[in-house]
């Protein structure tokens, strides 16, 4: 990630109340200007609220207020108790019926990387065992990840495999967490995406951590079929994504 931005190397000036002009505007409109500039640059680091403050001779609040409105314009991201960032540019997730976590985010000329939460077998509740075609309570594995382009979280997923249709896969993924080797594994070569279901709402607590984003901002959530060519449910994953920084796009 880039380093705190060097406010002595940037043209921000204190502002004033006889600019007839309200602090918090003023402030904003600096910031757009060094945006657009590029002297701030994407995904750098902003100083801290008590700099910033020093700098534009205001109090905090003005400016925490200045960084909510650009924060709402999307040209600014606050991560929970990390600061807030110049933001980037939107990561497009197309979807198409061989889409893969990884390739989606190599295409956009950056690493994936994941980091596994949760893997084990439990009792299929009700969504997840419509999902999979299987019966309520049927024993099924979950591989819970959150997924990462760069170093930037971008999706937290569940993904559910029937157990008894797929004998080790707990295994399989005990001991590579990329799924489609796993699948491979246990004798799928390839799926497929057979339906995509999108809604949005607020992330909870843990979501938003996990995210680095703000609890005021919705998520994308993503319930996905998956098969085999034979068409027969292999998959099933729910997924959640952060519109600060992605956005899903269908094609015909």
């Amino acid at each position: 990630m880039n380093a705190p931005a060097d406010m002595d190397n940037l043209t921000i000036c204190p502002v004033h109340r006889q600019d007839g002009i309200a602090l918090w505007r003023q402030i904003v409109g600096q910031l757009q200007a060094e945006i657009a500039s590029g002297d701030l640059k994407p995904g750098s680091q902003l100083p801290t609220e008590a700099a910033l403050s020093a700098q534009f001779g205001v109090n905090r609040h003005t400016v925490r207020r200045a960084l909510e409105e650009l924060s709402r314009d999307g040209l600014v991201r606050v991560e929970q108790g990390r600061g807030s960032f110049v933001a980037e540019d939107v990561l497009e997730y197309n979807v198409e019926p061989r889409t893969r976590f990884a390739e989606w985010i190599r295409k956009h000329n950056k690493e994936p990387s994941g980091i596994v939460r949760q893997l084990r077998e439990i009792p299929a509740d009700a969504r997840v065992a419509a999902g999979l075609g299987v019966r309520g309570g049927s024993r099924v594995v979950v591989l819970e990840r959150l997924g990462f382009a760069d170093d930037r979280p971008v999706s937290l997923a569940r993904h559910f495999f029937p157990a008894v249709r797929l004998k080790g896969m707990l295994q399989a993924l005990q001991a590579t967490p990329r799924i489609t080797e796993a699948l491979r594994s246990v004798g799928v070569d390839d799926y497929l995406r057979q339906q995509t279901r999108v809604t949005a709402r607020l992330p909870t607590q843990t979501e938003a951590d996990l995210l680095r984003m703000a609890r005021n901002r919705p998520v994308l959530v993503t319930e996905n079929i998956n098969v085999d060519h034979a068409g027969t449910i292999i998959e099933f994953t729910t997924g959640c994504y952060p519109t600060p920084r992605v956005q899903i796009v269908f094609e015909p």
